[in-house]
């Protein structure tokens, strides 16, 4: 899988790789980043500007037709178990995000880890029904500050082995 992985991108721009990565879900720059910096050996700010661009790409989109597509879905036999499901996770996943509306979601997508990026902050944000402009702006800060701490934490992994 990995190796599949790998010759995928043998043929895209290094600039380009990270971009698209970053896209990804679940992966996002929390991926990009670290492919950046330790694979393509590619300068610090020019790995986190790429990833950070990529992370935010697909935000306007989601916020913006995500409830209309669970709803779509719930309404479906195929889908609706999982749009119900996923609906009433977020909910139950977002009611600190709830009490903290903007600081609260933009910290929530600042934690690097997986389940905690651009979409799944994205997927709150429709839920708690934040106003777009706020949700959009909340989720790229927290991505900016996901993208400083993994390239902070990829170039001390590179200091940490002498490279």
């Amino acid at each position: 899988m990995t190796q599949s992985i790998i010759n995928f991108f043998a043929f895209f721009p290094d600039w380009l790789e990270i971009f698209i990565i970053s896209m990804i879900p679940v992966v996002e720059l929390r991926g990009a980043i670290p492919w950046g910096d330790l694979v393509l050996r590619m300068p610090y700010l020019q790995t986190f500007l790429l990833a950070w661009l990529g992370s935010i790409v697909p935000a306007p989109f989601i916020l913006k037709f995500l409830p209309a597509v669970l709803n779509w879905m719930r309404g479906t036999k195929i889908f609706g178990p999982f749009a119900n499901w996923l609906h009433t996770r977020g909910i139950n996943k977002s009611k600190k995000i709830t009490q903290y509306k903007f600081w609260g979601l933009m910290i929530f997508v600042a934690i690097p880890l997986p389940g905690t990026g651009v979409w799944t902050g994205c997927l709150a944000a429709s839920l708690i029904e934040m106003d777009f402009k706020q949700g959009m702006l909340s989720v790229a800060l927290g991505s900016a500050v996901a993208g400083v701490i993994m390239t902070i934490l990829c170039a001390m992994g590179l200091a940490a082995v002498g490279a």
